[in-house]
C-alpha cells in the first residue's frame, strides 16, 4: 500500500494542506507561478505551510538531514535554471536522459531509452543537449547537473567511458559522437553548476526510480 502524502499549496487557486493529489492538481492547474510540494506527514506539511515555499523547493524532505548551519553553506539553488539528469536500468542497461525547468519541473527535452548505456554517458549527453538547447533558445540560464564525472567530460570535450561499442549500443555511441562534435564546433557562456543533492535533495530532473 502506498504511503499517504500531504500536499501543501502556498500559491494556487486555493492555499492550504490537502490530502489528495487530484485535488491539488485542480487547485494549481493554469495558476501561473503555483507553489506546491508533497510531504510524508500531516505535521510536516502543516509546519511547511506556515513557512515559505523557497525554504522547501528543490529539497527532498525525507533525505535532507544536514544540520541547519551546514545547509547555510550551500545556500539555495538558482530556480531560474535548467536541470538535467539520466536514469539507467542496469550497468550497462536501458538509459534515458532529460532536461527540466528547475522550479516547475516542466520537461523541455527527453531522449531514450537507449540500449546498453550507462548513467555517466546519459549525464554527459544530458548536459551537452542542455547546452545546445539553451544556445538555440538564446537563453542565459545556467544548467544544474549532479554528476561531477559528466561535468568533467564536458569540460574536456570528450565522453571518456570505458564501455565498448557493440551492434546493440551503436545508436547510443552515434549520439555520443554528435555530442562531442557539438562541443568541438560550438562555444557557449552557459554556467554549468553542481546540484548539491545532500543539501537540496534529488535534482528536479531525477526520474524518481531510486
Amino acid at each position: 500500500m502506498a504511503k499517504k502524502k500531504f500536499y501543501v499549496i502556498w500559491k494556487g487557486h486555493k492555499e492550504g494542506v490537502f490530502t489528495s493529489w487530484n485535488v491539488c492538481k485542480k487547485l494549481i492547474k493554469d495558476f501561473k507561478g503555483a507553489q506546491y510540494k508533497s510531504f510524508g506527514s500531516k505535521e510536516a506539511a502543516e509546519i511547511a505551510f506556515k513557512g515559505k515555499y523557497l525554504d522547501y523547493v528543490g529539497k527532498d524532505t525525507k533525505k535532507v538531514q544536514l544540520p541547519p548551519e551546514e545547509l547555510k553553506k550551500y545556500g539555495k539553488p538558482i530556480l531560474e535554471s535548467l536541470s538535467v539528469d539520466a536514469a539507467c536500468s542496469g550497468n550497462p542497461g536501458k538509459m534515458e536522459y532529460r532536461g527540466v525547468d528547475t522550479q516547475t519541473k516542466k520537461q523541455f527535452f527527453i531522449q531514450g531509452p537507449f540500449e546498453q548505456g550507462t548513467n555517466n554517458i546519459g549525464e554527459f549527453l544530458a548536459l551537452v543537449h542542455g547546452l545546445g538547447y539553451l544556445k538555440q533558445k538564446k537563453s542565459s540560464l545556467p544548467i544544474y547537473s549532479d554528476s561531477k564525472i559528466a561535468m568533467s567530460w564536458v569540460k574536456k570535450g570528450q565522453c571518456r567511458t570505458n564501455l565498448q561499442i557493440t551492434a546493440t549500443n551503436k545508436p547510443l555511441f552515434d549520439f555520443v559522437k554528435r555530442a562531442e562534435n557539438w562541443l568541438k564546433e560550438n562555444t557557449y557562456n552557459t554556467k554549468i553548476l553542481k546540484w548539491e543533492t545532500k543539501a537540496w535533495g534529488e535534482i528536479p530532473a531525477d526520474f524518481g526510480r531510486k
